[in-house]
């Protein structure tokens, strides 16, 4: 019954079942990981549909869910990853440091030979950076995209940028 689900534990549980599904090398038991992440997040996104979490972390999972399996998952959740990081950045476009935009940049880099397109990536990435300076991985997709457009000395700086940060804390 959703209405004795809780939105806190549905949208931590997705959070945490990403961050548990990396770290397996057992291909089936992240699956298993994801998809039960993706449900959580799908849980939360209907519970509490103004706030980002749930739509962030069952795009976040459903990600991963495609890196495993491209071509079953991948090509089908395309639309539905970009949607909900759509939603994230509609709801609250800093959200998790503006990855939203690196999920969307990602997604235009991964799937260039189905209509994805660098330029839009640079895009994505550019305005995320906007919100977040201190993002080092929408530098280093945005480095990875301006190579794509023939950008090299802004990749560079990019990269650049990336040797001189610290890193954050809360992922030392």
């Amino acid at each position: 019954d959703p209405r004795e689900r809780s939105f806190e534990i549905e949208w931590k549980f997705a959070k945490y079942s990403y961050f548990l599904g990396k770290q397996t090398d057992d291909r089936e038991q992240a699956s298993a990981i994801f998809e039960k992440g993706s449900d959580a997040a799908s849980i939360a996104s209907r519970l509490e549909p103004e706030k980002p979490d749930g739509y962030f972390w069952y795009g976040a999972n459903l990600g991963e869910l495609s890196k495993l399996s491209p071509v079953t998952v991948g090509l089908k959740s395309r639309d539905e990853i970009r949607e909900s990081m759509e939603k994230v950045i509609q709801v609250e476009p800093g959200y998790q440091e503006a990855s939203a935009f690196d999920i969307l940049g990602q997604l235009e880099m991964k799937t260039r030979l189905f209509g994805g397109d660098a330029e839009k990536a640079v895009e994505f990435l550019e305005k995320g950076l906007e919100l977040n300076k201190e993002n080092s991985y929408l530098r280093l997709h945005l480095a990875e995209a301006y190579l794509a457009v023939k950008r090299d000395d802004d990749a560079r700086r990019q990269i650049d940028q990336i040797l001189r940060m610290k890193p954050h804390p809360e992922f030392v």
